[in-house]
């Protein structure tokens, strides 16, 4: 229990698991027992999104350290202990995680009609893995639900995806494993050297200048897959195009930042000489991939695709910021990644909705939406002026911070870096020109019914969200402040303590 005598955090983690136990329990007929695990999942993640909301509002954001600590013996001889706390830099994920769960589960009540109830079971699994993996104070716990969140989505993927999700799904599965199996390495390293698998411990070890090195790099192959970072981005157009319209929400919402999140939590506080070392190889990386990958979703003929393209573009945007190590690079990468979280789900869902009625992702045919389905227009309409960046949205406010940070590391990083938000705003703005504006040129497309009331559910928190981050953003970024504060201090006094010790020591 934590201070309070409360195990906040571990409820909220551990109850969709409860929650699928239920599921698992229910008897009758294939009618009844989906219904019953639509209902089950639906309330049951409805009860863990109200717990983070309550762990959202007792948060302290003055201070910068972890709250609602809860610490168990786990493995005492090995120095493990099953320890959950969140920061600044965790708390806001834990309740993205939470937000989400719902919506991919009110998104998904027509859409799936086989094996229902191992589909629900699938997001509830995958919601636990989320919320322990934000939440761990231990390394091996953390790495056990980094490890855990393949295996559901991997099944969402391969079954309930698709005609080639059995291929995405394996693509995927590999992909990301074999960057983690590096970083278990770096993680015995760490142990090895330091004695302990606490995060709080390690966040304060200074490991020897040519270790750093070796473990950042071997940090990189594991959260650069999961960003994921040019080359390694390759998995995500097949994962998303092949995934159901849910998987791909949580997968763009959710999942592609553990990779930020690890780059914050280990990368850049406990390795700062390698990080700082290293920035212009991160830099390089992630200035290709906003370019690169910008002018491949112009390519793109599957609206999915473009959207899964532009998402590499975006999280490119977010690596810049982290290895700027200034308050404002970082603090813009966290604003984008929530934004990116909200807004790139949104899109998918956009996609669902026309696919749910069309049953083709193909751009070429749709025109003129808007006479037939103006809210659904209006919707779509916000989440795109969000991806581009239209100041009074959430977008905007990230990708300024971070090219501010960009400018006061170098100016072409800047200036290279803000070639994404402008070719962002190319692809995104012809996408929604040929599908919303136009004439109904197609006989499948006259009858075509707007919103429903379920799918008016789904939308309206992300375009509150939306708007609420673009206007009144401080009211989430105080919640970071203080621990992004104390990341760049650290890292600017172990790096001022390097360079005074070799002038000591020419």
């Amino acid at each position: 229990m934590n201070a309070a005598g409360f195990p906040l955090l571990s409820l909220i983690t551990w109850l969709p698991l409860v929650g699928g136990l239920v599921i698992l329990a229910v008897r009758g007929d294939e009618d009844t027992v989906a219904s019953n695990a639509r209902w089950t999942a639906l309330w049951t993640s409805l009860i863990v999104f109200a717990l983070s909301v309550v762990l959202w509002v007792r948060f302290d954001p003055a201070e910068p350290g972890f709250q609602f600590v809860e610490s168990a013996t786990w493995l005492p001889q090995w120095g493990i202990t099953y320890k959950l706390g969140v920061d600044g830099i965790s708390v806001l994920f834990v309740l993205l995680s939470t937000v989400l769960t719902p919506i991919c589960i009110l998104a998904s009540w027509d859409a799936i009609r086989v094996r229902v109830r191992e589909y629900m079971l699938a997001f509830l699994i995958l919601e636990t893995m989320m919320v322990g993996m934000f939440a761990a104070m231990d390394f091996v716990v953390f790495y056990m639900f980094f490890e855990g969140v393949l295996i559901p989505m991997y099944l969402i993927i391969g079954v309930w995806g698709g005609p080639r999700r059995v291929y995405a799904a394996i693509k995927f599965f590999l992909y990301t494993l074999a960057g983690s199996v590096l970083m278990l390495l770096a993680l015995l390293a760490m142990w090895y050297q330091a004695g302990t698998t606490d995060i709080p411990t390690l966040l304060h070890t200074q490991f020897p200048a040519s270790m750093q090195t070796w473990l950042f790099l071997a940090f990189l192959a594991s959260f650069a897959v999961k960003v994921p970072m040019w080359p390694v981005h390759t998995w995500l157009p097949d994962a998303h195009v092949e995934a159901p319209t849910a998987g791909s929400v949580i997968l763009a919402g959710v999942l592609l930042k553990m990779g930020g999140y690890g780059f914050l939590r280990f990368s850049l506080p406990m390795l700062p000489l390698a990080s700082a070392h290293l920035a212009s190889l991160m830099y390089a990386l992630s200035v290709i991939a906003v370019i690169y990958t910008s002018f491949v979703a112009f390519a793109q003929t599957d609206m999915k695709k473009l959207i899964a393209y532009s998402s590499v573009a975006h999280m490119g945007v977010v690596t810049i910021g982290i290895f700027t190590a200034n308050a404002q690079g970082i603090s813009g990468a966290m604003f984008q990644m929530l934004s990116h979280g909200i807004v790139s789900a949104a899109l998918f869902l956009c996609v669902g909705v026309v696919y749910d009625r069309i049953h083709t992702r193909e751009i070429a045919r749709y025109g003129g939406l808007a006479d037939r389905m103006p809210a659904y227009a209006f919707v779509f309409m916000v989440f795109t002026m969000a991806s581009i960046g239209l100041p009074g949205t959430s977008g905007f406010v990230g990708e300024f911070l971070v090219l501010v940070g960009a400018f006061r590391v170098n100016f072409w990083l800047a200036l290279l870096g803000s070639l994404g938000m402008i070719l962002g705003a190319a692809y995104a703005l012809w996408l929604y020109r040929r599908i919303i504006f136009g004439r109904i040129t197609r006989d499948d497309l006259r009858g075509i019914l707007d919103l429903s009331p379920r799918e008016v559910a789904v939308f309206a928190p992300l375009v509150v969200l939306t708007i609420w981050m673009g206007v009144y953003p401080s009211s989430f970024s105080q919640f970071w402040d203080a621990t992004v504060g104390t990341i760049v201090v650290h890292n600017q006094a172990a790096l001022h303590l390097t360079t005074t010790l070799a002038a000591a020591n020419p």
